[in-house]
């Protein structure tokens, strides 16, 4: 395991400080405020720890419902809603200074036979044919600011291989559609519950910027203010995330200052393991560079 991804599945593991009460570390990615996939895989792993482990979460829905600071840790509280006898409940509140900032409801299931189908995986270049988009970001360096250029091209835990690449510094109007390929940076303990915890970290990212493709606009944008509003995850089976995953994403609607992007998340033999949707706020400010 690479050290950056030794750190993310630290950060995800969380530090249990009484029954149902946890706390998390926080991550600076360069970002004004706390990466939303962060505390959103903590609220998977704090809810996951108060599981029986032949359970395994099958769907979540979050709100991010204040803007968290990455300087300070974050504290989970987890609600045992319900234990049935087929499914499993727990809300999650994320809190820091004495204020929530992010809730979660996630339901957990054990495996069980039923009717089967998906929709078809994209056909799309192997990862290995592409270049990360931190090589893609790098022949650009001189235009990402200052402040944030070492975070933005370090190491990372998740390696990410656009199939198509749009320009931050000068994007173009394209359809509001986007494939990227991704693992984590090497091998990962067996526990499924880290795998599905990994991945709800992953699923942040690229997902609500791709509602900015049909109006030629990026986060780099010095007036773009960008958040995720609400994020749902549902898993459709098994999935190991150091393994290439493709993640295929589009946006059906951006209007009233937000936008709405959904995913599917498909192993490479074209197993659908994962749908994802999230509205997010895309607000150009008139006030302040």
């Amino acid at each position: 395991m690479s050290r950056v991804l030794d750190e993310l599945v630290s950060l995800l593991k969380l530090e249990p400080i009484e029954e149902n009460l946890f706390r998390g570390r926080s991550q600076d990615l360069g970002f004004r405020q706390l990466f939303g996939g962060q505390v959103l895989g903590q609220a998977v792993s704090a809810a996951s720890q108060t599981v029986e482990p032949e359970r395994h979460v099958h769907s979540l829905h979050g709100y991010f419902l204040r803007p968290g600071d990455a300087a300070l840790p974050v504290v989970y509280t987890v609600d045992r809603v319900r234990d049935g006898g087929s499914f499993t409940t727990r809300r999650v509140v994320a809190i820091q200074k004495g204020q929530p900032i992010f809730t979660l409801m996630a339901s957990f299931q054990g495996d069980e036979p039923g009717f089967s189908h998906q929709t078809p995986m994209p056909d799309v270049p192997p990862p290995e044919s592409l270049p990360t988009d931190i090589e893609l970001l790098g022949r650009q360096s001189h235009l990402i600011p200052e402040r944030v250029r070492e975070k933005f091209l370090c190491a990372k835990p998740i390696e990410m291989r656009p199939v198509t690449w749009v320009d931050p510094f000068a994007p173009e109007r394209t359809a509001p559609i986007k494939h990227v390929w991704f693992r984590a940076d090497g091998p990962l303990p067996e526990d499924p519950q880290i795998h599905r915890s990994v991945l709800a970290y992953a699923s942040d990212f690229n997902l609500i910027a791709t509602a900015l493709h049909p109006h030629g606009a990026s986060f780099m944008q010095r007036n773009m203010q960008m958040a995720s509003l609400d994020h749902a995850l549902w898993f459709h089976g098994d999935l190991r995330v150091s393994d290439w995953l493709l993640y295929s994403m589009d946006s059906p609607w951006a209007g009233n200052a937000r936008g709405l992007a959904r995913g599917h998340v498909f192993t490479r033999d074209g197993r659908l393991v994962a749908s994802v949707t999230q509205e997010g706020l895309l607000r150009l400010r008139q006030d302040k560079p």
